[in-house]
């Protein structure tokens, strides 16, 4: 049976000056699956991320989401996808209302769908109603991430992107996440994830693909080989320990 591609990177390359992050990243990841996306501190995880939601130029290559190039055609692509960062990236004058109503705006999302939405993604993050007459910059920071999860949401994007979605939450809130991502992707949606947590990623991924000095150095479908789940560290740690990285000789692209 023939797989529908939902991300597709080809042959990526991104420097910053002379440091080359990006050397040549090629991946495929198929529509309904949950993806892994994993490496040490400074491999590139996030510059990729970067690239492929179209916040940075890269230097060579092609990224299409749902078969629209993020170069070419922007805009189309830009609507395939919710995104969330490692630290949250919101509007925080606002209260949180109104900040998600502002993202339904921007996507013209019916009333109805946003209150239910809403109403949803509160109940399983153990938000309260009241929580979102308040202003954003009075919330902890793992509220503050909560919020940034429900507007990536609220659109009802096909394609959720997280670059570690799970720093600043505490394990209950990580707990609801991880069923808020299994109920998305049974819906037939498709999940991109980085995390340094690795047992976190073999738990729940369907494929991981590694990666190193700025290559995909190693993909693996944890649903072919079940075992592989419990074996998925052992094998990051070994591919690093036999080819080490460089260290990095900047401060800027090493994410």
């Amino acid at each position: 049976m023939e797989k529908n591609i939902a991300i597709e990177v080809q042959h990526l390359k991104k420097s910053y000056g002379k440091k080359e992050v990006l050397k040549d990243i090629t991946l495929e990841v198929y529509q309904g699956e949950l993806f892994g996306f994993v490496g040490v501190n400074g491999i590139g995880k996030s510059t990729t991320i970067d690239c492929m939601i179209g916040v940075k130029k890269f230097d060579d290559g092609e990224i299409s989401l749902n078969g629209f190039d993020i170069v070419h055609d922007p805009i189309s692509a830009k609507k395939q996808f919710g995104y969330v960062a490692s630290e949250p990236d919101c509007y925080e004058v606002m209260t949180g209302y109104n900040y998600l109503s502002f993202i339904a705006g921007v996507y013209k999302v019916d009333k109805q769908y946003f209150l239910d939405k809403c109403k949803y993604l509160l109940d399983k993050l153990q938000l309260k109603e009241s929580d979102l007459h308040l202003p954003i910059m009075s919330y902890s920071h793992g509220m503050k991430q909560k919020i940034c999860i429900i507007a990536s949401l609220i659109h009802n994007p096909k394609i959720w992107i997280l670059d570690e979605p799970t720093v600043g939450l505490d394990i209950l809130s990580v707990e609801a996440l991880n069923e808020i991502m299994k109920d998305y992707v049974k819906e037939g949606n498709t999940i991109f994830l980085t995390s340094h947590n690795i047992d976190l990623v073999a738990d729940i991924c369907d494929r991981v693909a590694i990666i190193n000095k700025g290559y995909v150095v190693k993909t693996k479908d944890l649903r072919e080989n079940p075992k592989s789940r419990k074996t998925l560290k052992k094998e990051f740690l070994t591919i690093y320990q036999d080819d080490p990285i460089e260290k990095p000789n900047d401060g800027e692209g090493n994410k």
